[in-house]
């Protein structure tokens, strides 16, 4: 079980790898447009951050894609996972980067016929959209659960399931639950999963009892 971010802010990824629960990051080109920055060098910081699992987005023909992926696992080593679309050429050049031993995320997953395609074209990871299934009157969550048995049923070991699209901590328990290995979240949900307003309170109780022991033991003589 591995919970990776999904984001491309280095500052969020370096307060929340701290925590010694972050396993992973998945980024792509609008997350990264977004911070502004040049791709190489937001990879770059997540490597020196501690993250040994990169999910980096190629894009193009198979042979760009190819090419991208060998250049981009030169020069970032085993942290680099080649993220490729569930698409003819993605898939094939999935089936080349394997051959060269280079780990291949397949993206933009919503049936699971493609998850199948996936794992035939070698692929470490399979990353079904949860959250934009949802928003199309898709059930999600059940996607991850027909993938799990299907790769089960037919002792598919090598792929694991990646849940993407997530927007709530309750997809997260429920991904997992559903057979997913590793779920990836916006940092914001990240956080929200350590609250429960029964913890709250709990620690609430648990901090003034323990404010009036200590005020009881300081005041005694003895």
């Amino acid at each position: 079980m591995k919970i990776f971010l999904d984001t491309a802010d280095t500052q969020q990824i370096r307060e929340r790898f701290e925590t010694g629960l972050i396993d992973g990051v998945t980024t792509n080109p609008t997350l990264i447009r977004k911070s502004g920055r040049d791709p190489e060098e937001v990879y770059q910081e997540i490597r020196n951050i501690g993250l040994q699992d990169i999910s980096m987005e190629v894009a193009g023909s198979t042979f760009d894609m190819v090419s991208e992926g060998v250049r981009l696992k030169t020069i970032f080593g085993h942290t680099a996972t080649i993220k490729v679309p569930c698409t003819p050429d993605g898939l094939r050049a999935c089936k080349q980067l394997r051959s060269e031993l280079i780990k291949v995320n397949v993206t933009l997953i919503f049936d699971a016929a493609q998850a199948i395609l996936a794992a035939k074209a070698g692929a470490a990871y399979v990353s079904p959209f949860v959250g934009r299934l949802d928003d199309n009157s898709a059930e999600g969550l059940n996607l991850i659960e027909e993938i799990h048995e299907i790769y089960d049923m037919q002792y598919i070991n090598e792929t694991k399931i990646l849940a993407a699209s997530i927007r709530d901590v309750k997809s997260v328990s429920h991904a997992f639950q559903k057979g997913a290995g590793v779920v990836t979240m916006p940092p914001a949900v990240f956080d929200k999963m350590y609250n429960h307003i029964l913890t709250d309170k709990g620690l609430e109780i648990f901090e003034n009892d323990l404010a009036v022991t200590n005020e009881n033991f300081t005041g005694s003589s003895i």
